[in-house]
């Protein structure tokens, strides 16, 4: 590949319990979000518009690979990056200092906290702004008996909301990215964007009114699909809710996803995302299906969307 100009060329990052690790293994990169979605639609939007990113901001960065991503591959000056915890974040300061090129020429801002809450000033004119907000945070809200600061449980779980939120938003549980779309205009710059990376698991349809609901106009830049990984915790954590009254929620057969995207390139998957879906309707699973049928020995995938606000 093309030599790194801003981050060292073998990165070395630790990982602290709760953050959710990157995988490592190539068997598995299709199951990581960042690797497999989140780079190449990052250098897709380098591509079409070089040189414009100047300023990059994770919401919920985990291990600060993103970050290190958004330095690479948009040269970015201005980097910040928040995560709930202050443990996660100081261990993502760390990797991220460790292995840039020259820290020294990077402006790095590190938040601890909720959301957008750590950044905002009481004069919302000085709040910081960025042409580039990413966000991968998690989907399912967090068991009563579980604690988020257990492992993985950062990257899957989130706290119960007190937040007013849509009910279709609700049902979906897609909270955290509609609050997160709310919030962020406050802190983009004009020509901004915001980059949602959600695990699909509802109609597309769906994900693209989270965005009229918060405010924003949203567009599906991307359409991918994935193996599902953590399948007990995730399928089965799905499944639970879909006893309780929510969704139902949308999984397929791994074979299944794979016959629907041959031929589609990420260029053009945003484009043709909703025939993709169109295509896969009687394929459908819904998380108990889909968990039972995952007991058997069947390789369960999802699809995901790579949103951009604006």
């Amino acid at each position: 590949g093309k030599e790194s100009t801003h981050t060292k060329e073998q990165l070395s990052i630790s990982v602290v319990e709760n953050a959710f690790p990157p995988e490592i293994d190539d068997e598995n990169i299709s199951g990581d979000w960042l690797a497999f979605v989140g780079i190449p639609t990052f250098q897709k939007i380098e591509r079409e518009n070089p040189g414009q990113v100047k300023s990059f901001f994770s919401l919920g960065t985990g291990t600060g690979l993103d970050v290190l991503s958004g330095a690479e591959i948009f040269g970015a000056k201005k980097l910040a990056f928040s995560d709930l915890q202050e443990g996660v974040v100081k261990a993502a300061e760390k990797n991220i200092r460790n292995n840039l090129l020259k820290p020294g020429e990077k402006e790095i801002k590190a938040y601890v906290g909720d959301l957008f809450e750590p950044l905002r000033k009481e004069n919302p004119a000085e709040n910081p702004r960025f042409d580039i907000i990413y966000e991968n945070l998690p989907n399912v809200p967090l068991a009563e008996d579980k604690e988020i600061q257990q492992s993985h449980n950062s990257a899957q779980y989130y706290e119960q909301r007190k937040e007013s939120i849509p009910e279709d938003v609700h049902n979906a549980l897609l909270d955290l990215h509609y609050l997160a779309l709310q919030q962020a205009p406050e802190f983009l710059e004009e020509n901004g964007a915001v980059l949602s990376l959600i695990g699909g698991r509802v109609p597309l349809d769906t994900i693209i009114n989270l965005g009229k609901e918060a405010g924003v106009h949203s567009e599906v830049l991307t359409y991918i699909w994935k193996v599902q990984i953590l399948e007990e915790d995730v399928i089965g954590g799905y499944a639970k809710y879909e006893e309780r009254g929510y969704g139902p929620f949308i999984f397929y057969r791994a074979d299944d996803l794979e016959r629907a995207f041959a031929g589609v390139s990420f260029e053009e998957s945003g484009k043709r995302a909703h025939e993709i879906e169109k295509s896969l309707e009687n394929l459908r699973l819904n998380a108990t299906q889909a968990y039972a049928l995952w007991k058997t020995g069947v390789t369960i995938g999802n699809t995901g969307v790579v949103l951009k606000s604006t």
